[in-house]
């Protein structure tokens, strides 16, 4: 592994950047010669775009051979070929040198501090120092600044004026970027490498064990409401797909976000009545935002089976509870909290800083009346959980409580924590369910049986 506090190694041969570079403007200005890259084809023609560009590229590769093969040079090799091809279809229409690392399914995380380095985590747990990833913090803001204009559902700004940035990239990575506040432009970039899964892959992954699948999906058929919570990249987002897996598909689903992430709308075979909704940022102007509770308060009236609140991270915590409370069951939603317990703590936050100003106790009452379960996520090191270490310092996540919610008293929420985390950090039975709760969920065809046989009460 590289080490971190040297200078970071460049992750391409210098002339494969430069040639990339040459050939980069020359497409780019016979694609506008065309007119092939226009804001209107760029949304209807797709495919006939990227045919005339990677034709366009070949051509000026082929030229570039013919040159040297006429001076007398040696033909390059077809890799260095490719991989000029690939990196100017990057620059065009991805994130330049970033997307490579995009591409790679190993790469987990992507965190870079200006132009010159770039930190990349695997998902062995190995991370590189690599750099440069632009040719300067300019072009980097460049870069960026077009990912905002063609990714997402509307264009989102990136400037001065604007300088923060969400938005979900074409293969559901999310990408959030910041300049001005910071010295060099930052960009982090967490990707999905588990699009469309269920609790059994999960199972297999080993984030949960097959008891904890069973109740987690007689609990989504059941219509409970579930909270899923843990800390940043704990993987509160890949539970909730594998959660959603477990809702029948002739269900309407909304999904609300501040960015695109889910992409529960582009499973089709699985969620078919599914609308994805984003929160919108003022334009130019000052004016046309959207925020997430007004997109949970429309949610209301969009007919749908169940409502999912990708990133609950201020006032939308009480529309959000409202509409779990009002008919929406079997609704669920992420929140970012430091165990499940915690996350009673982190509501009242919330809600004591919405227009509503609600009171602990108020609070209180609305939480009991539409949380079922709260669902934690956490990582946990390789080692101390028994399990062989794949790389250095590998984070291994998994489900590590599962807490009830019972009822309010006053400032205090009563709840049962129905697996509680054993040994290795890993969520084990703990608490006996209650009879109202079993019941249920055997009708939604969980074994109560084996639950309860599980358990040394």
């Amino acid at each position: 592994m590289t080490a971190l506090a040297g200078t970071c190694r460049p992750h391409l041969d210098a002339n494969v950047v430069r040639l990339a570079r040459e050939i980069r403007a020359e497409v780019a200005e016979a694609l506008a010669a065309r007119g092939a890259v226009d804001k209107e084809s760029d949304r209807v023609d797709e495919a006939a775009r990227m045919d005339t560009t990677r034709r366009l590229v070949a051509r000026a590769l082929d030229q570039r051979v013919a040159s040297v093969l006429a001076s007398g040079g040696s033909v390059p090799a077809a890799g260095h070929e490719r991989a000029v091809a690939d990196l100017v279809i990057a620059m065009l229409f991805g994130l330049g040198l970033l997307q490579l690392f995009v591409d790679d399914p190993s790469v987990e995380n992507i965190d870079v501090n200006g132009a010159d380095r770039a930190y990349i985590t695997y998902a062995d747990g190995r991370k590189e120092c690599v750099g440069p990833v632009a040719e300067n913090d300019d072009e980097l803001v460049v870069i960026i600044r077009g990912a905002g204009a063609r990714f997402g559902l509307a264009e989102r700004r990136f400037d001065s004026a604007q300088p923060e940035l969400d938005l979900r990239l074409p293969d559901g990575s999310r990408l959030s970027a910041v300049m001005s506040v910071t010295e060099h432009p930052v960009i982090d970039i967490r990707r999905h490498r588990l699009h469309d899964h269920t609790l059994g892959d999960l199972v297999a992954l080993g984030m949960l064990d097959d008891e904890l699948a069973s109740f987690l999906g007689a609990a989504v058929r059941a219509k409970r409401n579930l909270l899923v919570s843990g800390a940043m990249n704990a993987g509160k987002t890949t539970l909730l797909r594998a959660l959603a897996a477990e809702i029948p598909s002739y269900e309407r689903i909304v999904t609300i976000e501040p960015a695109l992430e889910l992409g529960l709308d582009r499973q089709s075979d699985r969620h078919p009545d599914c609308v994805a909704m984003e929160a919108r940022l003022p334009n130019i102007e000052g004016v046309g935002a959207i925020s997430m509770a007004q997109l949970v308060r429309r949610s209301l009236r969009m007919n749908a089976t169940r409502v999912i609140v990708g990133e609950v991270l201020g006032d939308e915590v009480i529309p959000m509870l409202n509409a779990m409370s009002q008919g929406r069951s079997g609704s669920m939603a992420t929140i970012h909290a430091d165990s499940s317990a915690g996350v009673f703590r982190r509501i009242a936050a919330y809600a004591v800083q919405a227009p509503e100003r609600l009171p602990l106790e108020a609070t209180n009452l609305l939480i009991a009346g539409s949380i079922h379960f709260v669902v934690h996520v956490d990582l946990g090191d390789a080692a101390a959980m028994g399990q062989r270490a794949t790389g250095p310092g590998p984070r291994l996540r998994h489900v590590a409580s599962v807490r009830e919610v019972v009822d309010a008293e006053g400032a205090m929420i009563v709840s049962n924590e129905i697996w509680k985390p054993g040994p290795d950090g890993c969520a084990r039975p703990a608490t006996p369910l209650r009879d109202v709760t079993a019941v249920a969920l055997a009708a939604a065809g969980h074994d109560s049986r084996r639950f309860a046989r599980g358990r040394s009460w």
